[in-house]
């Protein structure tokens, strides 16, 4: 009887022991979300283009849509914000707190230092164009989020996601104005797009040197986008409904990444 006891107890530990030995594989990571607090630096440099010809502020300055309306610009703001960086995996390391505004009549604005990365090969950028939701509703703000800067409303409304005023000869405006403060932050009409752009060369991040992002965004694109505007009917957007979100469709598509500085 004994005996029988014994093989008995030697079956059940060794079928413990067998159940213990069967790992089943980890999971594979998840993206990391937020880079570390020390980390690596690269330069981000952007460049405004109209139709691929070099853009600048001023009646002097004009340009053509695919309506054929001509126009020109005397302000242009928007803000990028949410910006990450996305290696071959996929995996994205985000730059925490960034939120720029750029500014085409302040040239400082449109070289932006990310800081904070790991050190790796990067093959696309990610970032909003706009200020994320969570910003909207925080309360006051400061830097580039600061309402002195003309790119906010109402708390209730909150920030003007990117603006552009000039004046078009085609304008149904009296004056030949034309005005398009595109915002909201929630809804189906909302202006934040999210933009991924693929490098043409992958960017190298590491200890010691400062890698150049150079960006183009063409302004004309505003009005060529997937939507055709017509200024004649369309000349004035400032609040958010139906043709802020068709602009805001238009803007998402007027970036590209022209080269990638080692």
């Amino acid at each position: 009887m004994k005996t029988h006891v014994y093989l008995f107890f030697l079956v059940l530990v060794s079928a413990i022991s067998c159940k213990k030995a069967s790992v089943t594989p980890p999971e594979d990571l998840p993206p990391l979300t937020t880079s570390p607090a020390t980390g690596q630096s690269i330069t981000l440099n952007l460049s405004h283009v109209a139709n691929g010809s070099p853009f600048a502020l001023g009646a002097t300055n004009t340009y053509t849509t695919a309506n054929s309306d001509t126009f020109s610009v005397r302000l242009f703001k928007y803000y990028l914000s949410n910006i990450a960086l996305l290696d071959a995996a996929g995996h994205a390391f985000a730059v925490p707190n960034s939120y720029f505004l750029v500014d085409e009549g302040d040239a400082t604005s449109k070289t932006i230092t990310l800081q904070g990365l790991p050190e790796g090969d990067y093959r696309s950028i990610r970032f909003m164009i706009g200020v994320d939701s969570a910003r909207n509703v925080s309360g006051v703000q400061s830097g580039a989020l600061d309402p002195a800067h003309g790119m906010f409303w109402t708390w209730n409304s909150g920030y003007i996601m990117a603006k552009i005023e000039g004046s078009s000869p085609q304008s149904g405006n009296a004056l030949k104005d034309i005005a398009f403060h595109i915002g909201g932050f929630s809804g189906t009409n909302k202006g934040i797009r999210t933009v991924t752009l693929p490098f043409p060369t992958d960017l190298h991040v590491h200890a010691g040197h400062v890698s150049q992002v150079n960006m183009e965004g063409d302004v004309a694109r505003w009005f060529s986008g997937p939507n055709t505007i017509d200024f004649s009917l369309v000349y004035e957007v400032t609040t958010v409904n139906s043709r802020s979100r068709i602009i805001a469709d238009n803007y998402a598509t007027m970036f590209t990444v022209t080269s990638i500085v080692n």
